[in-house]
């Protein structure tokens, strides 16, 4: 009898639960250039939208992001804009590049400004991140990912999201070359696989979130 209640369940949460994503791009470099972050998150916001999760990329680089832990650093802050589209959306995607092994100055800088969400409560108790998805998304012809991937994993944890099973997709080049993602000629077939997933294990999270919220404190 659980089987047919539970599976029923799932299809009508996928069909009536519309769900939104943001996702922040963290890339060094400004419009119009060229970014491999751009590709690869694209790539996750597209996988995204097949299981009825409409998203939008924010290149952060180009907005004046105030250094600071508030939510609102005062004028010509950029950040409270970019805030109130996350509290807006169910899935949040912060996507990096690797420079020197680590995730780039732009993305510690999201981090330091999502330190202020620990101070933003709902009228139960809760932080107004609880019910949020959060994905890792890394890129870079070097090492480094599953450190950027592990940190943003905590990170994002601790001010409130919730990480789904393989909620991180990643690729590095080979060893001391220079190719870069946005120059590749296909897709490799494993950052598919695991795009795949990572969309499918996020929408199917973020609608049961939506439908039954964490408790009060």
């Amino acid at each position: 009898m659980v089987a047919p209640v539970v599976a029923g369940y799932r299809r009508g949460m996928a069909t009536s639960t519309p769900l939104t994503a943001l996702a922040l791009n963290c890339t060094l470099t400004p419009s119009p250039g060229g970014s491999s972050t751009e590709v690869m998150t694209d790539q996750v916001l597209e996988a995204l939208r097949e299981h009825g999760v409409e998203g939008r990329s924010v290149r952060v680089v180009d907005l004046d992001v105030k250094p600071g832990i508030e939510a609102d650093m005062g004028a010509g802050d950029a950040w409270p804009g970019i805030r109130q589209q996350m509290i807006e959306a169910d899935i949040l995607v912060v996507a990096t590049p690797t420079w020197v092994g680590h995730r780039s100055s732009v993305a510690q800088r999201v981090v330091e400004r999502l330190d202020a969400e620990l101070s933003a409560t709902d009228d139960e108790g809760r932080l107004e991140t609880f019910g949020k998805v959060a994905l890792a998304v890394v890129v870079g012809n070097e090492d480094g990912a599953h450190a950027i991937t592990a940190g943003l994993y905590q990170s994002l944890n601790d001010v409130g999201f919730t990480i789904p099973a393989q909620g991180g997709v990643y690729w590095n080049g080979e060893a001391m070359t220079t190719t870069d993602y946005k120059d590749l000629d296909e897709t490799p077939k494993a950052v598919a696989t695991t795009t795949k997933t990572l969309a499918a294990n996020a929408a199917h999270l973020a609608r049961l979130l939506k439908q039954d919220h964490y408790p009060p404190a």
